[in-house]
């Protein structure tokens, strides 16, 4: 896939900002948080992760509804290892991310991933779950895959 952090890609909102439930495109409750998402966390449909999902997108900016559909410029990417299996989380914004704004994403996701090894040890669900950092956007839409029309949902149980 050609990749450009100036390139736009449409986004399906799964959690609107503040919200506790992530719903899978199945609308399955895969992820009930102890703490809100202080961001609006979707995906973008055309494509899917390396995990076999749908390719994760966070979008920064105001509250939106659950299933709002947008387009919007990918800023950046962090990438998550969830019990062994990475996969790239793209983040979207109308502007440039802050120092500020990076520095709030990636505090999030390391505690994300920390609540997952958590929900994913009381599932008996092995293998390692870390946020890898700050990655490549070149990278991480280059790792993604066209969704395919008979696709339905991933293979692995979330």
């Amino acid at each position: 896939m050609p990749a450009s952090r100036t390139k736009c890609f449409d986004v399906v909102i799964e959690i609107p900002r503040w919200g506790f439930v992530k719903r899978g495109n199945t609308n399955h409750i895969d992820f009930v948080s102890p703490l809100p998402c202080p961001y609006n966390y979707g995906a973008v449909p055309q494509y899917l992760g390396l995990d076999g999902d749908l390719l994760d997108a966070v979008v920064l900016g105001p509250r939106l509804k659950r299933g709002s559909r947008l387009r919007m410029r990918v800023r950046a990417s962090i990438g998550l290892t969830d019990r062994g299996m990475y996969d790239d989380k793209l983040i979207f914004s109308t502007k440039p991310l802050s120092v500020a704004e990076r520095w709030m994403l990636l505090n999030f996701f390391r505690c994300y991933a920390l609540f997952k090894r958590v929900l994913n040890f009381l599932r008996g669900r092995p293998g390692r779950t870390i946020c890898e950092g700050w990655t490549d956007v070149d990278d991480a839409l280059a790792g993604a895959q066209l969704r395919e029309e008979n696709w339905s949902s991933p293979q692995v149980p979330f």
